[in-house]
């Protein structure tokens, strides 16, 4: 397929899971990368995420322009009548819509993707994926080798970038895990040049997960992840491909300090709608958790009565439990592009987090961080800088959706592709 005219030969899409918009904004964070990256080009002041705003069906909008209800990946984990196995929405396969990928293949160029989200098996020309194992006794690294394609390139990337990867420098629970995939990533383009390189960088996410949002290790974590950037950056620059590569760098979602945890399946089970095991037993109805929202799933989609019932328990809440949440109806469910088969949905107030674990008490304390709830809260923003070749100095976009990232990538890049959902802000490109 013959490509349109190209802006530019080469785009690095960086996802900074967790991304706050003051990381770039606000010069006290330890993002010097960032941040002169967001001086040289093209910023948001927020990127307002899909719902829930979670990883996996952030990252699958950001390369398709597509909303989750459209592209099929609407939680992080599937779910599964039968109880939850705790598997991700890993292989590329559940990806309904065409991808960016799709269209560079299409166009006779080449991706090349390091741990970004729902890739096992996509046609990607150097892959290196998310995966884990769902068991402790299996060595971490080996799902990873064995998706990552073509064969023989995990044992590639170790041999010529990086060393040895294993649980010790490439968990998320290790900061040392975004300087190595900046390592790869800087590989990848400097040995294959592909058209399109997608990165992931997790540290940020998962410390804020654990400790909140103003424990001092999340500045080392911002640290970490600027100096992933930084790597590719500085790649780019010795192979003199600064006038000719755009970056690209997002976040999927904001995060908000909770406090409190909200268990809606509690009620089910004491109501007789689910039992308490892992496979629900003979179960009418359960609500699958989120973070910030929560989704009623029916074990008959029409069981209208067992809809009703749930109002019931809902309703009878006492006003402060029920001040926790707000409900979203099926046809608000519709206009943000949510999970079509859910009934309703729970979304919860900033500061609470929903599980769908079926014992216990309803309320209970929590700590940390999450997301997952509406994006139109403004805690849920992330950020966008757009630098280098193609992307106008200087331009700033006020609130910039998530479903818009991918046509600015496409029209860089001069590819046929229609974003289902999103629409091109040419103001943020030298076009």
């Amino acid at each position: 397929m013959p490509r349109r005219d190209p802006v530019v030969d080469h785009v690095v899409l960086v996802s900074v899971d967790g991304f706050r918009p003051e990381f770039c904004m606000d010069e006290t964070w330890p993002a010097p990368t960032l941040q002169e990256l967001c001086w040289e080009g093209a910023y948001a002041h927020g990127v307002r995420g899909v719902f829930p705003s979670l990883t996996y069906p952030a990252h699958t909008t950001m390369v398709t322009g597509a909303l989750p209800a459209r592209h099929g990946i609407y939680f992080n984990e599937p779910f599964e009548p039968a109880g939850q196995t705790r598997r991700w929405y890993w292989e590329a396969s559940a990806i309904r819509v065409p991808t960016l990928w799709d269209a560079v293949r299409a166009a006779g160029l080449t991706s090349a993707a390091v741990s970004w989200p729902v890739t096992v098996g996509a046609a990607i020309d150097w892959n290196v994926p998310e995966i884990w194992p769902l068991s402790d006794r299996i060595d971490a690294m080996e799902p990873i080798r064995q998706a990552t394609m073509p064969e023989r390139l995990f044992e590639e990337v170790e041999r010529e970038a990086v060393g040895r990867l294993r649980e010790a420098n490439f968990s998320i629970r290790r900061l040392a895990r975004e300087d190595r995939l900046g390592a790869i990533a800087g590989y990848l383009l400097e040995r294959y040049r592909p058209a399109l390189l997608l990165v992931h960088l997790i540290a940020i996410d998962h410390i804020q997960h654990q400790l909140g949002l103003s424990n001092p290790e999340v500045r080392r974590a911002v640290g970490a992840a600027d100096r992933a950037i930084g790597q590719i950056l500085e790649v780019i620059e010795r192979l003199g491909l600064r006038d000719r590569t755009a970056f690209a760098i997002t976040g999927d979602h904001g995060e908000v300090d909770i406090h409190t945890e909200l268990r809606p399946n509690v009620l089910l089970v004491d109501a007789g709608l689910m039992e308490a095991r892992p496979d629900r037993g003979r179960w009418r109805a359960t609500f699958h958790a989120t973070g910030g929202a929560a989704f009623l799933r029916l074990r008959d989609a029409g069981d209208e009565e067992a809809v009703v019932a749930v109002r019931r328990l809902l309703d009878g809440l006492r006003r402060g439990e029920r001040r926790l949440f707000t409900i979203l109806e099926r046809d608000a469910l519709d206009r943000i592009g949510a999970d079509p088969e859910a009934p309703f949905a729970l979304a919860a107030r900033p500061g609470i987090t929903i599980t769908d674990a079926p014992g216990g008490r309803l309320v209970q304390g929590a700590r940390g961080a999450g997301h997952g709830y509406d994006p139109h809260y403004p805690e849920m923003n992330t950020g966008f800088v757009g630098s280098g070749a193609g992307f106008r100095k200087g331009a700033v976009a006020p609130l910039l959706p998530l479903e818009n990232i991918a046509p600015l990538v496409a029209t860089l890049l001069g590819l046929d592709f229609d974003a289902p959902d999103g629409v091109l802000n040419p103001g943020l490109l030298a076009l």
